[in-house]
């Protein structure tokens, strides 16, 4: 009697064993493809961290064809110059707020500035409308930065801290120095960046970020006095500089000229083929300048010349240029195993279009040598184009 119970009730406990387990096994199996469709990429790129307002306006300012994001590099810079006003001013050209607004889109690993953060050179200035400036430039520019966390690498322009010297030998505007040296040795000042060598900063100073190895030298006049040569020669033969898979040189005055209004001596700094031969001797990839408030992606020898445009007031045609001058800011992402190592995506800022090299003179052929532009070589020119360098400059101010 027993055995007649015991057997009925163990099928039925299997029965309801096997049930369960197949229900638990359903909920646990993932579904397929056709009933569990993939998240398009917009939906994966949703749960990423969304941007500051501010930046999400400037974006849809683009217009419906969107705001270009380049493929990214092993290191990205944000590239911008010349950010000033009038004399004495402390507001800014909304280009300048726009471009800093936009930044975050880009996700840089850094900002770069080639100089020109205030509108100082002028000795009318008093110490208090200096010390405005430089608190307006911590307002507009820096203050969002460092809230950003990203790091700054710049030198000193022309109407930051200008390195003019009078007859006696003196810096013609020491007080605008100074005033510029306390601003960026304040500890609530920080730039942010790695420092290697801090020699005369802000005027002289070395930064490293991920193997680039960067220098800023003092290019705010033409001049570059002998015994700051020493210690650029120096540092750039250090093994530190040279074991870098990159080195970038920053200064505000260019090498060579590109710029109308500014195609004349003082202008560029001086002895520019000396200076681009000694920094070829220590490798230095690329030399980023503003100063000339145009932009040519360049190169001359063996150096990559960045001239940076203009995101504040003043932007100047290119020499020879059928174009209108831009305001403009540069991406540029580098890549350590790319020959060419850098990639150049820059924006017209008041468009958000980018720039194509194609828009671009093939040389410019200023006071002081030829500068290619960075995608054409020298025996590429024309029998035609090299004549008309030849016959402004002479054969050596051509020569490749």
């Amino acid at each position: 009697m027993r055995l007649r119970f015991f057997f009925p009730r163990i099928s039925i406990g299997c029965i309801l064993g096997l049930c369960l387990a197949l229900v638990l096994h359903a909920c646990q199996t993932p579904q397929t493809p056709q009933s569990q469709p993939t998240a398009p990429p917009q939906a994966l790129q949703s749960s990423e961290q969304p941007l500051p307002p501010e930046t999400a306006e400037e974006v849809k300012s683009a217009g419906p064809e969107g705001l270009l994001n380049p493929q990214r590099g092993d290191v990205r810079l944000v590239v911008i110059s010349d950010l000033n006003s009038v004399y004495g001013s402390t507001d800014y050209d909304p280009e300048v707020d726009k471009g800093i607004a936009l930044i975050p889109f880009w996700k840089p690993d850094m900002v770069v500035c080639s100089g020109d953060m205030v509108a100082g050179q002028s000795p009318t200035l008093s110490e208090p409308q200096i010390k405005a400036m430089w608190a307006a430039f911590d307002e507009h520019v820096a203050a969002p930065l460092r809230r950003a966390k990203l790091p700054y690498g710049f030198t000193i322009g022309n109407h930051d801290a200008s390195s003019a010297v009078g007859i006696k030998g003196n810096f013609l505007f020491q007080k605008e120095r100074d005033l510029a040296s306390a601003y960026w040795n304040d500890p609530e000042h920080d730039p942010g960046v790695k420092f290697i060598d801090k020699f005369e900063f802000p005027f002289y100073y070395t930064f490293e970020y991920k193997d680039i190895f960067f220098m800023a030298w003092d290019g705010s006049s033409s001049r570059i006095p002998k015994d700051k040569l020493q210690w650029v020669e120096k540092t750039l033969a250090s093994p530190k500089a040279q074991a870098a898979k990159m080195r970038i040189l920053l200064s505000h005055l260019p090498l060579y000229a590109v710029a109308v209004g500014r195609n004349q001596p003082g202008d560029v700094i001086d002895n520019a083929d000396e200076m681009r031969e000694m920094l070829e001797r220590y490798q230095v990839h690329t030399y980023i300048s503003g100063h000339h408030h145009s932009y040519y992606p360049g190169h001359r020898g063996k150096l990559q010349l960045l001239h940076m445009g203009i995101v504040g007031s003043g932007p100047r045609p290119l020499i020879d240029a059928k174009t209108p001058p831009w305001k403009a800011l540069t991406v540029v992402d580098i890549n350590f195993k790319s020959p060419e190592l850098t990639t150049y995506t820059t924006y017209d800022i008041r468009t958000l279009k980018v720039i194509k090299n194609e828009q671009l003179p093939r040389f410019l052929a200023g006071h002081n040598g030829i500068v290619l532009r960075r995608d054409v070589e020298f025996n590429e020119l024309t029998t035609q184009e090299k004549s008309f360098c030849e016959q402004r400059l002479g054969k050596k101010l051509c020569g490749a």
